[in-house]
């Protein structure tokens, strides 16, 4: 389902959440999630370090 956004679904989405939450919220969200993914990765990182020494 996810595969058949294109270029218009998404700016309909992006004007939509810039409406629904302004645009200093709208930054403060992309800031947020944006953290949120490099602490994921960082995370997985460090477990696959860790499960790789343990292999060895």
């Amino acid at each position: 389902m996810l595969g058949n956004l294109g270029l218009p679904e998404l700016l309909l989405i992006l004007v939509l959440a810039l409406v629904i939450f302004g645009a200093g919220r709208l930054a403060g969200i992309g800031k947020a999630l944006g953290q949120s993914i490099r602490e994921f990765r960082a995370e997985v990182k460090e477990r696959e370090e860790e499960v790789a020494s343990k292999e060895e």
